[in-house]
């Protein structure tokens, strides 16, 4: 595939400017015209965007003449303006940004925080916001100042959270939460504050591994939290443990897991599995200018370490509506080949993947146009599974509808916990637990990673 890309951007590109060698002089920067930068938008997108046929400004036969273009993009005041006009009306998740540092240090898991990973939640009878800590990451802020799951907080340096102001309080490197309890259906405010500080944070997306023994079952638990292959040695580690204690079964928790790396969430499924080695994971689906792409079960890790697998002709994943991208694929690339037994509540519905694109000849990295940080994250392809299975966009129902109780969490990992003690009801006696739905309405809002710009990502690294 790398040479037909290379030879169509020799093809398509329509206007090209003068680009120096990269040089790593972060403190150097000349500023690029905004036109500069808004040619590298509509280039970028002209070429590889998953939807160019939906945006008739993206046909370059639209333009006579380079002038004409150029006249075209002088009509945006910014290229985050431009990027807005040309991005398909159903797309919930293209997005460019100013400085990809910021992008590549999310994307290697590295970002500002205080380690409390939480939601935001409306309750439909009265209007009111609140957040509920999902999991504390280890040391950080949130672990050092006694925060753990479940707590409930309503107020961010004394002010009540609103659909209008929760972004901007949360946003803010220190801030202190006001606590609250929730219970029969009413929220009530308590006199307790903590007050936490975001630091630069890389976090280890293998956040539990449990062994747990039934009566005549021996069960893996796997808490995963993002498909990032910069940890795929500590995921890989984690399947040689669940080998050694010889499980029968597996639960992999994804209720928080918002994406990742495509290499990753094929890697995983191969690890699951292993019998179906060199068999079809899932067709990437691109626009007109690519042919498609197949990628297969397979035998290494990123590092070219063997996979561990544990050949598993089942296996029980935990989903909520944060469950997203590179986890739902997943779920949908197993589902022709083994039994998923799918327990939560219907996941996001993302199955589109994108890139990184750079103001470069070839849009990668090296040789970016040292002028300017922008680049962009379009999507590019979609996931198609080995029976043709896609545009999921309602998201995957579970077969066990279980909704978290805000009131009563449980603790991550234990047996005890609602998720997973269906799971495990699943695995003694294989029969569907009864759904549990809360006779309250809640509109789950937002959450920790919601500025991030990998939030809800899922991606490949290189077209090579």
């Amino acid at each position: 595939m790398k040479n037909k890309i290379t030879s169509l951007l020799l093809l398509l590109v329509v206007s090209t400017t003068f680009i120096a060698c990269f040089e790593d002089r972060d403190d150097e920067i000349n500023p690029a015209s905004t036109l500069e930068i808004q040619d590298f938008v509509w280039r970028g997108l002209n070429i590889f965007y998953l939807y160019k046929d939906q945006i008739p400004a993206l046909d370059e036969n639209n333009y006579a003449t380079t002038a004409e273009l150029e006249n075209f993009l002088d009509n945006y005041a910014t290229p985050e303006d431009l990027f807005d006009a040309l991005i398909y009306s159903e797309d919930r998740f293209s997005f460019i940004v100013s400085d990809y540092r910021v992008l590549e240090d999310a994307l290697a898991g590295i970002s500002k925080s205080n380690g409390m990973k939480f939601g935001l939640v409306q309750l439909q009878s009265t209007g009111e916001i609140f957040g509920y800590v999902r999991y504390v990451l280890p040391n950080t802020s949130a672990e050092n100042e006694g925060v753990s799951r479940g707590m409930i907080f309503n107020r961010v340096d004394g002010t009540t959270l609103t659909l209008e102001n929760y972004n901007s309080l949360l946003a803010a490197d220190t801030y202190s939460i006001g606590l609250a309890e929730f219970s029969n259906g009413e929220l009530t405010e308590l006199d307790q504050t903590i007050t936490l500080t975001k630091n630069e944070y890389t976090e280890n997306p293998v956040y539990i591994t449990n062994t747990i023994e039934l009566e005549d079952k021996t069960v893996g638990y796997l808490m995963y939290n993002a498909f990032n292959n910069n940890f795929d040695d500590v995921l890989n580690n984690a399947i040689s443990e669940f080998q050694a204690d010889n499980i029968t079964d597996l639960v992999i928790d994804l209720r928080y897991n918002g994406g990742g790396s495509i290499e990753t969430s094929n890697d995983l499924a191969s690890m699951v599995t292993g019998q179906f080695n060199g068999q079809l994971f899932t067709t990437q689906v691109y626009n007109e200018n690519f042919e498609n792409q197949e990628r297969y079960f397979n035998n290494e890790i990123s590092t070219g370490a063997s996979i561990n697998n544990l050949n598993l002709n089942k296996v029980y994943v935990l989903t909520t509506g944060s469950t997203a991208s590179a986890s739902e694929l997943l779920i949908s690339s197993l589902l022709p080949y083994i039994e998923v037994v799918q327990i939560g509540t219907t996941t996001t519905g993302k199955f589109q993947g994108s890139v990184t694109l750079y103001d470069s000849p070839d849009f990668s990295r090296a040789g970016a146009n040292i002028n300017h940080r922008y680049a962009m994250q379009p999507l590019i392809l979609k996931s198609v599974n080995a029976n043709g299975f896609t545009d999921y966009t309602d998201g995957l129902t579970p077969d066990i509808i279980i909704e978290e109780d805000y009131a009563n969490l449980g603790e991550l990992g234990n047996p005890n916990e609602p998720l997973l003690a269906a799971a495990l009801n699943e695995v003694s006696f294989g029969r569907m637990a009864p759904t549990q739905k809360s006779t309250l309405q809640f509109k789950e809002i937002a959450e920790s990673e919601m500025n991030q710009p990998n939030f809800q990502r899922m991606y490949i690294e290189t077209f090579e």
